[in-house]
């Protein structure tokens, strides 16, 4: 064809694809021909059926010719030419599948057509012979709600039944008969159902015979084992039988359940004739299976061979099976099978065994024992095969040993077959676990159970079965079981069993466990076959003429990689992956028509030859042989004309074939790679079973590190050979569809290929490198004479002289060759398109990435001789302990050409370079240096080393002088290259897609590393493992002491800088000391937190590896000796400075200055009993001038000598203000010496000198300002200032970034620390407020948002301030220090806070006025006036808004006052308990009364009184009995002053209750009025005493303390002292 109208999307036209051919089935000469009357379509698939047939186009369109007798039109039932269903108009139809007299196809989108003949009901249409056009069937699962419509991918149609294949890979069925594997007795199955049976596992593929169904399976993966049932899910019969012999155990597997067996007509049925298991063509040895009925009358066939032409079934009356199952009648066959002791014993014994009586059996539907032909139960048949472990059959001997005296049925016999079987029953096989899987054996000839069969077959074909390896071995390639052996199986020789026992330690599963991405894309070759439906013929492969009712696992096709099924009329094809036949030619697809089977055979020039085998028609002269009217052995076709077949479909007496041009040897090219894949599995497939495995088992295989490389050459080698299978399997499936390029596996998914091939190189060089070859030149000499012309056979080697080392060599590194021939015709494949299209490219790229590897891998095969080539020479002792598998030689200075500056004379120095070390030897001793961590640079000229060459390693740092310039040069390329490829980590693999890699001209000089060392004192024998640079550790990493001493986090130049994390085990207690925190030069420097092993918690400042600058100390949990808390500041590990300390077992907190560890200076006490004494301290003890008040205001002013004791001068005044002065002694409490007077002032002193004492009270505590100096000078510190205010702003700003930039890098590895409202906080604090121009209120505001949003983070320095002052002051004022006496100290402390953060704030924006001054408005406010002279409300005061004018509480209260709020209120009601009781009381009195009575008794005017009062839009009198309605919305407002926290904010709550009372007094008035203080004050004080404040003293106290001077004279300050007066006439009234 001319190639321009070729579109480059397909290589050729359609014309010349899916041609179709009809060839006359029974006989070997016929000639294909054309199909009448069909035009030139390209077929995808064509399916036949007795007498009709369907097509299907590659544009999704559907053909039917034959004969039609549904059609409804006569001239369209049987028409000239095939007839396109109409009634698939529009649906793109992606299969298609007939019955024998009915047709179904599926669509792309998963719905099923069905039309044909409909008698049994298999097109899914109730009442009707015939569905004459395409019917959509409807499958719902009832499972799932809603019903949803399920999506079939195939369709397989029998005679009277139809299965479909859902996409959730689970079997739908209807029609008539067992065939359907459906759970009912009711026939014809109009309406889809599930087969149940195979629920929940992976179901391949289905295919129906006439009156039988298989299904492929997915074996179950082994972590997917179920636990093994212990009896039969059917009949409760147990499934494991033992009996305890006097010198053996005898374990009986083979039980037979009844209900899955049909016993309709098996009295009268005769089963003389023979069920075979599958057996293996002749011709085509060990591919294709087929199991399929022989006849003869009452013996075993000779020889299992395929016997195509009978397909009858025979029903000979005369040898009936009523001749004594239940007798001895020997089998007339080579096998002995042991006969049955009477029914009786049976019967007993089964009794013993189940828990259901023989009767509750018959019930459940199988006939009682003694008049029934078939014993089932005597004949077990597993329904799930057991995985059971040694110790679940050690249970099960024990449960069973009583069982005792009766011989079972299949009793095992005989060494090692014996010991084999039982291994095959409880070896945790993962293809055969779930639902019934056995063999059912019935009549004289049925009793072999199939296992037997199998094994026994095995070691027909001369397959040893005395060694346990081989027998471990075959079960392993079987299903890749792992072997567990029974508890007791005394009747095996001990000999035997410690054999096993010695080799099973080094045996390797070599069929690969491995399903990763492969099975995922691939086939999958670990399958099972499953088959139901009737069997008369054998079709079902049970060894059987059974029916079954239920899917049933064929176990002889277990392990067989059966991987595509065929039913014909009354026979089963299965077509296993390895296809082979002596190495050559192997059968790739299969057809199986009425009574005749097709195979597609590769040939010699790849062109598939057509075989065919079954029935012969005679012709004319015919003289047929004697013996049989069938082929005896498959016959060739000649159809090699017709083009390259590619699919073909067997119905009754005809059969199509779907064959393609070969156009420009693109059709060609595909057969190739298929061919050649298949056949290569094949030579891979012998290889493993007749090379790799038999060495396995060898003795003596030398050191365990060869036998273990071994053992991985062995398994990668499975996991190659298993992709090729998998990929020869999926290439014959890809040369039955479409057949694009591109969707071509190899090319799709390259790296599945190319990962394969590169481990399997890398193992098997690796076991090359470890002389691997030569240490089994010495055990496997025999084993490879033995088989010499079989190893050169395999390895294609035809020089007799080759050693067979190397043929064996040849023959491991023989995968790799195989990349070649993928890259040959993947090229091949490209030039059958033009050069510009996509598939050229993506073809020609593939092509050059398998060659590329194909090249690499050959280099490393290099590399690894040379390097087997090194340690041959290399001196014995040093092989030993640098010799390792991954380890190449790259290159070595045995030349001379590179030496040791300033060496010794006489000194030798050998340099060996490997691809992971460079090693350093002199005479006998070498040092290794990884290469991971080794630097190198050369040396300039001018430093004096003419060609040196600088290498430095984290202890040591050499120079190396090269012989000439060129040799430096060649090392300085190795060594960089080496170490950049031990960096990378990879095995320098070529990256896929490009040519070859680039490398880079020199590794980094910053990389991440593990290192032990060696020399250095601190670090000897630490590991470090983290990021380097230039030979030292610089960045993140851990390192660990032997010891277990462990740092982990940040490093620079070799020392711990930064964030880090450190334990050191403390030996005396056995626990460790943990800290986190900040580090500098190999220090704790910093904030960071210490936990002691002793229990002790330090969080605090660090410097130079001790506690300095603010600090808490915890020390011991409550229940301990003597738990504690000091919070305060540190000097050089000492508490020096003001500090608080909470002594909790003595109930006594200390406030005040320390020195050296003890409290010296002045200070506080507070007890838990209400004592308080703050004075002078001294080593810890109360020592000189101090003052102690009592709980009861007794107040002690004078000397003290020690804790709580008088010593000296003083003056004790009572609480009713009598006073005694003069000499005290004695302790406080227990009784005082005094020697003074006693003083009645009261008598003749005014009452306004009483509380002389507690003005004093703080005189002789700590100053506010001196507190917490550490806290502060940390945050100046943080900012860049040394001292408070020295500093450059800039700085401070930069500081500021940095800090919050570095906590945010920490967090970001562990998110879950910030919340997503602080990470955005962090984020608005990256934009700081800088203001040109006036300072005016917007940026004042500006200002007040920032500090918000910084003191929400503690990442900000001014946000860690703030964090540290709030818990400092929790700590001072919460449990002990939550005395009144020290409520004057906390205010002062919070407005010292106030100053001190304000002079912060103010160096941080120096634009901000000074405390006090005004900010000018920069819009005029409207006209001032006041409210109390107007009705009107208006919230604007006369007075400046307190944001108009600067003052540190304006800006700061709101951030500092609600974190320090619950500790501050708790102190303010405490003071003001005593006159808040009172005012409690008179509040609950007045309260009483109603609204009328109230308003009248505090002299409100009638005026003011509401008349009426509005209440969800309902006006109601006030009537006398009312309550609480008057002045509602004031009083709700007042309430409110205790939700707030700053005094600013409670003063607005104030100024709103005022507004509402004029609110409600105006609309009561209906006119302007003024308010006069006297009329005001009633109501406002009904207000007050309605909103029922409980701690009102508290909050009048509160804002008094800590409002703003200025606002004191404005509107807010008069209403404040409304309220107060208010509070103190509550107080005072009296009710009468």
């Amino acid at each position: 064809m001319d190639s321009k109208k070729r579109s480059s999307a397909e290589a050729e036209g359609s014309k010349e694809r899916g041609l179709v051919h009809v060839w006359q089935a029974g006989s070997c000469s016929v000639t294909p021909e054309r199909l009448p009357g069909w035009g030139g379509k390209t077929v995808l698939q064509a399916a036949l059926g007795m007498k009709h047939g369907i097509l299907l186009t590659e544009d999704g369109e559907v053909y039917s010719f034959g004969t039609l007798p549904w059609r409804r039109d006569p001239a369209e039932v049987s028409p000239s030419s095939p007839v396109l269903e109409n009634a698939l108009a529009g649906q793109y139809v992606v299969t298609v599948a007939t019955g024998s007299f009915h047709s179904g196809a599926v669509t792309e989108s998963g719905t099923v057509y069905m039309w044909g003949e409909n008698s049994a009901g298999q097109c899914a249409v109730a009442n009707q012979q015939y569905v004459a056009e395409p019917n959509p069937v409807s499958i719902s699962d009832s499972e799932t709600s809603p019903l949803l419509a399920v999506r079939i991918l195939q369709l397989a149609c029998g005679e009277e039944h139809t299965l479909a294949l859902s996409i959730s890979r689970e079997i739908w069925a209807w029609g008539t008969g067992c065939q359907l594997g459906l759970i009912t007795t009711t026939f014809p199955v109009t309406r889809p159902q599930k087969v149940e049976h195979l629920a929940g596992r992976v179901v391949l593929q289905v295919a129906c015979g006439a009156f039988h169904s298989l299904a492929l399976v997915q074996c179950l993966p082994s972590q997917d084992l179920k636990p093994v049932p212990e009896r039969c899910n059917q009949c409760s019969q147990l499934l494991i039988t033992m009996t305890d012999k006097e010198d053996h155990v005898i374990i009986s597997d083979s039980h037979c359940c009844p209900l899955g067996v049909m016993l309709s007509e098996s009295q009268a049925e005769n089963h003389a004739s023979t069920a075979v298991t599958p057996s293996t063509l002749e011709t085509f040895d060990s591919q294709v299976e087929v199991f399929e009925n022989t006849q003869t009358e009452n013996d075993l066939p000779a020889a299992t061979e395929l016997n195509v032409g009978n397909v009858q079934t025979t029903s000979d009356g005369a040898s009936s099976s009523q001749q004594g199952v239940m007798g001895t009648t020997e089998v007339s066959s080579a096998r002995n099978i042991p006969s049955y002791p009477d029914t009786q014993t049976i019967t007993e014994y089964l009794q013993k065994l189940s828990d259901h009586s023989i009767r509750e059996d018959a019930e459940n539907g199988a006939k009682p024992v003694p008049c029934q032909p078939l014993v089932e139960e005597a004949i077990p048949n597993l329904h799930s095969l057991p995985t059971t472990s040694t110790s679940a059959l050690n249970s099960l001997v024990v449960s069973c040993a009583s069982a005792v005296g009766v011989r079972v049925a299949a009793t095992y016999e005989a060494g090692a077959l014996s010991l084999k079987k039982v291994m095959n029953f409880y070896s945790t096989a993962p293809c055969e676990t779930g639902a019934q899987a056995g063999s059912s054996s019935v009549g004289p000839e049925g009793l072999k159970d199939s296992r037997e069969e199998q094994v026994k077959q095995e070691s027909m074909q001369g397959k040893k079965s005395s060694s346990l390896v081989d027998i471990r071995e075959e079960e392993s390639e079987g299903g890749s079981r792992r072997l567990s052996l029974p508890g007791l199986l005394s009747q095996v020789s001990p000999r035997l069993l410690r054999k096993a026992a010695r080799v099973k330690t080094r045996t390797v599963v070599l069929t690969p466990t491995y399903s990763g991405e492969a099975d995922a894309l691939l086939p999958s070759l670990r399958t099972e076959v499953w088959t139901w439906g009737k069997g008369k013929e054998g079709q079902l492969g049970h060894g059987d003429v059974l029916p079954r009712l239920q899917p049933l696992c064929v176990k002889f096709l277990d392990g067989k990689e059966v991987i595509y099924l065929e039913a014909g009329g009354y026979h089963s094809l299965a077509l296993t992956a390895k296809s082979q036949v002596n190495g050559e030619n192997g059968v790739w697809s299969v057809a199986a028509g009425q009574d005749y089977s097709l195979f597609l055979v590769d040939t010699e020039d790849f062109q598939p030859g057509l075989y065919y085998s079954g029935r012969q028609d005679p012709a004319e002269g015919d003289s047929l042989p004697d013996d049989q009217s069938g082929t005896k052995t498959p016959v060739l076709l000649s159809g090699s004309k017709l083009g390259y077949i590619s699919r073909v479909t067997a119905g009754k007496d005809s059969f199509l074939t779907l064959a393609d041009k070969n156009i420009m040897g693109y059709i060609a090219s595909l057969h190739e790679l298929a061919t050649t894949e298949r056949r290569f599995y094949s030579k891979l497939s012998d290889i493993k079973s007749q090379i790799l495995r038999p060495l396995l088992t060898l003795e003596n295989l030398g050191s365990a590190t060869t036998v273990q490389l071994l053992q991985e050459v062995a398994s990668r080698f499975s996991k190659l050979c298993y992709l090729i299978g998998q990929h020869g399997t999926s290439l014959s499936s890809f040369l039955h569809g479409i057949k694009e390029a591109r969707s071509l596996v190899i090319l799709k998914h390259a790296s599945l290929f190319l990962d394969s091939y590169t481990e399997y190189c890398t193992s098997i060089t690796n076991f090359l490198v470890m002389g691997g070859f030569q240490l089994l030149a010495k055990p496997a000499i025999d084993f490879l004479n033995k088989n010499q012309e079989l190893l050169q056979d395999l390895s294609e080697m035809n020089d007799e002289n080759t050693q067979l080392m190397e043929i064996l060599n040849t023959l491991f590194f023989l995968p790799i060759r195989r990349l070649h021939n993928y890259a040959k015709v993947l090229l091949k494949l490209a030039t059958c398109f033009e050069v510009t299209s996509p598939e050229y490219q993506k073809l020609q790229d593939s092509s050059s990435c398998y060659e590329s590897l194909a090249l690499h891998l050959g280099r490393k095969r290099k590399e690894a001789e040379y390097t087997l080539g090194f340690w041959k020479t290399f001196p014995g002792k040093m092989t030993d302990s640098l010799r390792k598998p991954e380890r190449r030689l790259l290159c070595e200075s045995s030349n001379r050409a590179l030496s040791l500056q300033h060496a010794g004379r006489f000194s030798v120095n050998w340099f060996i370079l490997f691809n992971d070390a460079l090693v350093h030897a002199q005479f006998s001793t070498h040092h290794v240096f990884p290469l991971a961590t080794l630097w190198v640079e050369p040396l300039s000229e001018e430093a004096g080393g003419v060609n040196g060459l600088k290498i430095t390693t984290p202890e040591e740092q050499f120079t190396l002088i090269s012989s000439t310039p060129q040799e430096k040069t060649k090392w300085l390329r190795a060594i960089s290259q080496a170490v950049d490829q031990a960096l990378r980590g990879t095995s320098d693999l070529p990256p896929y897609g490009s040519g070859s890699s680039i490398q880079r001209q020199e590794p980094p000089v910053s990389r991440s590393a593990k290192y032990t060392f060696y020399k250095d004192p601190r670090l000897k024998d630490a590991t470090y493992n983290g990021r380097w640079l230039s030979g030292k550790p610089h960045g993140r990493g851990v390192l660990k002491w032997p010891d277990g001493k462990m740092y982990s986090g940040m490093f620079r130049n070799g020392l711990e800088d930064g964030y880090g994390e450190y334990r050191i085990l403390n030996k005396a207690l056995n626990k460790e000391d943990h800290y986190v925190g900040h580090w500098k030069e190999g220090k704790m420097c910093g904030q960071g937190i210490y936990s002691y092993a002793s229990g002790e918690v330090f969080e605090g400042c660090f410097q130079d590896n001790m506690r300095h600058g603010h600090g808490l100390l915890r020390s011991g949990k409550l229940t301990s000796s003597s738990p504690s808390m000091f919070i305060g500041q540190w000097v050089m590990d000492k508490k020096a400075g003001y500090g608080v300390f909470d002594d909790i077992t003595r109930g006594e907190k200390y406030m005040g200055m320390w020195q050296d560890d003890v409290c010296q200076g002045n200070g506080v006490v507070v007890t838990q009993f209400g004592l308080y004494y703050e004075g002078n301290f001294n080593l810890n003890k109360m020592m000189g001038n101090g003052v102690l008040l009592s709980e009861d205001d007794t107040i002690y002013e004078g000397e003290f000598s020690d804790d709580w004791t008088l010593s000296g001068k003083g003056t004790l005044t009572m609480p009713n203000g009598d006073y005694i002065e003069g000499f005290f002694s004695g302790e406080w409490g227990s009784g005082i010496k005094i020697t003074g007077t006693y003083f009645k002032p009261s008598l003749y002193e005014s009452d306004k000198d009483r509380p002389k004492v507690f003005r004093k009270l703080g005189n002789l505590a700590v100053s506010a300002d001196e507190k917490w100096k550490a806290v502060f000078d940390e945050c100046w510190r943080q900012l860049g200032c040394e001292s408070p205010g020295q500093g450059e702003v800039w700085k401070a700003w930069d500081n500021i970034a940095v800090a919050l930039t570095t906590s945010r890098r920490q967090h970001r590895d562990s998110p879950e620390i910030l919340s997503r409202s602080q990470t955005q906080t962090l984020e608005s604090l990256e934009f700081i407020p800088h203001h040109v121009g006036a300072f005016s209120v917007e940026k004042y505001d500006d200002i007040k948002k920032y500090l918000i949003k910084a003191c929400d983070t503690p990442l900000h320095p001014l946000g860690r301030l703030v964090e540290t002052l709030v818990a400092v002051y929790r700590m001072t004022y919460v449990g002990v220090g939550a005395n009144r006496r020290l409520l004057q100290e906390a205010v002062k402390e919070i407005k010292s806070y106030l100053k001190r953060i304000f002079q912060l704030v103010r160096f941080l924006f120096p634009e901000l006025p000074e405390e006090g001054s005004t900010i000018p408005l920069s819009a005029p406010l409207p006209t001032e006036r006041k409210s109390f002279c107007t009705g009107k409300s208006d919230s604007r005061s006369e007075s400046p808004e307190p944001g108009y004018v600067v003052t540190s509480s304006g800006l700061l209260l709101p951030v500092l006052l609600p974190r320090l709020y619950p500790p501050l209120f708790m102190l303010y009601a405490l003071d003001n308990d005593r006159e808040e009781d009172i005012y409690w009381e008179c509040v609950l009195r007045l309260n009483k009364q109603p609204d009328i009575a109230l308003l009248g008794f505090l002299g409100v005017q009638r005026k003011f009184w509401p008349v009426t009062l509005s209440t969800l839009g309902e006006s109601k009198k006030v009537l006398p009995t009312t309550k609480d309605a008057c002045f509602a919305s004031a009083i709700e407002c007042l309430q409110q002053i205790s939700t707030t926290f700053t005094p600013s904010d409670k003063l607005k709550v104030i100024q709103q209750t005022f507004e509402e009372i004029s609110q409600s007094v105006l609309a009561t008035l209906q006119e302007d009025f003024l308010w006069s203080m006297d009329d005001l004050f009633p109501v406002f004080l009904y207000v007050v005493l309605r909103a029922r404040i409980r701690n009102l003293g508290s909050e009048v106290h509160l804002i008094e303390d800590l409002m703003d001077p200025y606002l004191q004279h404005g509107e807010q300050g008069i209403m404040f002292t409304t309220l107060k007066a208010c509070y103190y006439q509550i107080q005072r009234e009296k009710l009468n």
